[in-house]
């Protein structure tokens, strides 16, 4: 059974999981098919990712059963080695990671459980729309390990120290207003995928160009300091200022209609 359904329109892609009868949860299948899609959008002309789950969940997690193969062996010789990601990730991280990755902007739309492994996956995109019915949860101590999906990497960045402390030691569920108010979910909406897919087809509006600049020069300021910032700023911008792009939405601005971007 199809674990995860890619289509495209209008230069968007939109990510579905659709294992819905056990709430989206990652088996080995569904893990082996999350970064096959991250990499065919990658390679893609699509200039806006949309991820969302099928059924009653984004996704609730790991699929527990999933974890047994781990058990006897040495968890070292399957987590340590960098299989993924240009040698920087194994195949538990690259699930987040490769979104990161994509030059494209990427957006979560949540609803339901959205539990450990599938938080770290939401991690991965740039903005996060979520259902008031939304139940987020850093699950991983319920089961004695910790999260280890990229969700070290990316949390840090969302959330105060306590505050991850807090999720991290507790596993507790929080409910969407929470989620919102400490830095998870963007923002809420009673239909995430519409809301979602509305806020795609304004970015599709955009200079492709001038949003992937955005997105990376965002990435590296988070990662970077001061000085390298200012410098990255400056050799973004000159290699946007006068090419055909900025001159079309210089020439939409004026004449009042939708900027058109050529493939």
């Amino acid at each position: 059974m199809t674990r995860v359904c890619v289509t495209y329109e209008d230069y968007i892609a939109h990510v579905r999981l659709t294992r819905a009868e056990k709430m989206n949860a990652l088996d080995q299948e569904m893990i082996d098919a999350i970064i096959a899609a991250g990499n065919e959008v990658a390679a893609s002309e699509a200039r806006v990712a949309v991820i969302s789950g099928e059924g009653k969940a984004f996704c609730a997690g790991i699929d527990v059963n999933g974890l047994s193969s781990m058990v006897g062996g040495n968890p070292a010789d399957l987590m340590m080695p960098r299989t993924h990601g240009g040698g920087t990730t194994n195949q538990w991280q690259e699930v987040s990671m490769v979104w990161t990755r994509l030059s494209v902007p990427v957006i979560a739309a949540l609803h339901g459980k959205v539990y450990g492994a599938g938080l770290q996956l939401a991690l991965g995109a740039d903005i996060r729309i979520a259902a008031p019915d939304t139940e987020i949860a850093v699950m991983e101590m319920k089961w004695g390990i910790v999260p280890d999906m990229g969700g070290m990497v990316l949390l840090p960045k969302l959330v105060r120290g306590d505050i991850l402390r807090l999720l991290t030691y507790t596993a507790e569920p929080i409910d969407a207003l929470s989620a919102e108010r400490w830095g998870l979910i963007t923002k809420l909406a009673d239909n995430p995928v519409l809301g979602a897919m509305e806020l795609a087809k304004i970015i599709t509006g955009k200079s492709p160009s001038a949003i992937k600049a955005a997105k990376r020069l965002i990435a590296f300021a988070e990662a970077s300091g001061v000085d390298d910032v200012l410098l990255e700023e400056s050799r973004e911008q000159a290699a946007l200022l006068g090419r055909p792009h900025q001159m079309e939405v210089i020439a939409a601005e004026f004449g009042k209609r939708r900027a058109v971007f050529p493939d």
